[in-house]
């Protein structure tokens, strides 16, 4: 499954990640950076560190899980 990651920087200079599942793709950068600049903008989320005051990254993970077989 994938998720799209938004880091941030915190009022204490700490990354923030929050994380999306189910992303649209292809990721389209111009709209990430906009959502990521209104996120700041709307102080729509916090931290424990404080306000979220600048953009760090943007990624696209997948995480995949292969069972192992233990013969149990």
């Amino acid at each position: 499954m994938k998720k799209l990651e938004l880091k941030f920087e915190n009022y204490d200079g700490k990354t923030v990640t929050y994380s999306l599942d189910v992303p649209i793709e292809p990721v389209d950068p111009a709209t990430v950076n906009a959502a990521m600049d209104e996120i700041i903008a709307q102080n729509a989320f916090t931290s424990s560190g404080g306000d979220l005051v600048a953009k760090k990254s943007a990624r696209l993970v997948e995480r995949i899980i292969e069972e192992v077989d233990l013969g149990l």
